[in-house]
Formats: C-alpha cells, sequence, structure tokens
C-alpha cells in the first residue's frame, strides 16, 4: 500500500478529494505542514477496523501473559465438548 501524503491546504481546499481518497485506498492519509509531518486522517471504516485489530492484539497478548503466568487454558476440543454439555443442559431446562 502506498503511503499517500499531503500538504495540509488541501484538506482545506480539496475534502472531498481527500475524503474520497480515503475511502478508496482504504489507507491513512498523511498530511504535511510547512514541509514536516502534521496530520494523518483517514475514513471510519478503516478506523474502525484499525481499533478492533489493536484490541484483538491487546486481547491475544493478555492471554499469552497469562499462559507464561501459568494460567490454566484449554483446547478446542475441551472448550467445544464443554459446549455441547452446556447446550444439552440448557435443552433440558
Amino acid at each position: 500500500m502506498p503511503t499517500i501524503i499531503k500538504p495540509s491546504a488541501a484538506i482545506r481546499q480539496n475534502y472531498n478529494e481527500i475524503a474520497q481518497l480515503c475511502r478508496e485506498s482504504a489507507s491513512p492519509v498523511y498530511l504535511t505542514k510547512n514541509g514536516e509531518g502534521d496530520l494523518v486522517v483517514m475514513d471510519i471504516d478503516t478506523y474502525n477496523c484499525r481499533e478492533a485489530a489493536f484490541a484483538l492484539r491487546e486481547e491475544l497478548l493478555e492471554v499469552e501473559e497469562a499462559r507464561r503466568d501459568g494460567v490454566t487454558d484449554f483446547s478446542a476440543d475441551e472448550v467445544v465438548a464443554t459446549m455441547r454439555q452446556a447446550v444439552k443442559r440448557a435443552a433440558k431446562k
């Protein structure tokens, strides 16, 4: 994915163009001020996707830290068996 860099004046002068560029590229657009990096803009879907990925990464790191600390974990087969038992119990009620 190529890096998109625009001068900060572009957002004032061509908001719709920048917004369209963000949506079409699904990547951030970097805005510069006086030749230096100033802001990063992106469309809301890309932002939400990145936030979800960051949240998932944090959860995975927590799980990995817990595993290293000796917290008992379960295999996929154990989880499936437990869920099936719970469904059977719920169906009997």
